[in-house]
């Protein structure tokens, strides 16, 4: 069964007229670039709220969006609903807001902020920086899974891609077609890892069986060296 309060939200925003939730975290300076992160499809879990934590810690001032409002799970069958059930255009809406709640926020430096995401939230990063255009300086999508975007030609942030050799749930061939994809729309060559391991190999909740400790040390320290290469 899914959890229907999520303890993690702690901030509120304005959301396309509504108002959305999510978790933050700030950088122990109190300041930093802004960075959304985005869930996989268990929800708002400890694991993402965790990722968020240690991106503060890293210097960001982080914000995890919650797109299902509450419910989180680790039953397999259960995140499949909860993902087929949520509104593409809500989730947009709802990250579209948390891009602008970062960047009016006091504590956030520059005029562009970083987005990375995980799984479902991986395809959510590609989808988010492409409608955001200039906001959007950095794209990290892990092992997206569900539909990518077609066309590229809005995308102005730089893009790392993390891609699993042994992805039970993303064929590897989506990493050339993501890389041909960027390519054609705007000219840009992606920066696109694979690693030989499963799907979500960076999570270490483990609820596939795939974490994988050494790969995911990797993958963590090219997307901080990323994330600061491009938001400072």
């Amino acid at each position: 069964m899914a959890e229907t309060a999520n303890p993690r939200q702690n901030v509120t925003f304005p959301s396309n007229g509504g108002i959305a939730h999510g978790y933050l975290g700030l950088p122990p300076s109190g300041r930093g670039a802004g960075l959304v992160v985005i869930q996989e499809w268990w929800g708002l879990t400890s694991h993402i709220a965790s990722l968020v934590d240690r991106f503060a810690a890293e210097g960001f001032v982080a914000l995890a969006p919650d797109l299902y409002g509450g419910p989180t799970t680790h039953d397999a069958a259960e995140a499949d609903r909860l993902m087929q059930e949520l509104p593409v255009d809500r989730a947009a809406r709802d990250l579209a807001g948390g891009v602008d709640y970062l960047l009016a926020r006091d504590d956030v430096s520059g005029e562009r902020v970083g987005v990375v995401g995980f799984c479902m939230g991986g395809a959510f990063v590609l989808s988010l920086a492409v409608q955001q255009g200039g906001k959007v300086a950095a794209a990290v999508p892990f092992y997206p899974a569900g539909p990518l975007p077609e066309d590229y030609s809005g995308l102005q942030a730089a893009v790392l891609a993390h891609f699993g050799e042994q992805d039970a749930f993303v064929p590897l061939a989506t990493a050339d077609e993501l890389a041909a994809r960027v390519t054609a729309g705007n000219g840009q060559t992606p920066t696109i890892h694979r690693y030989p391991a499963g799907h979500a190999f960076l999570n270490d909740e483990n609820l596939l069986g795939t974490y994988d400790a050494e790969q995911a040390a990797t993958a963590w320290d090219r997307t901080i060296a990323f994330l600061h290469e491009h938001l400072g």
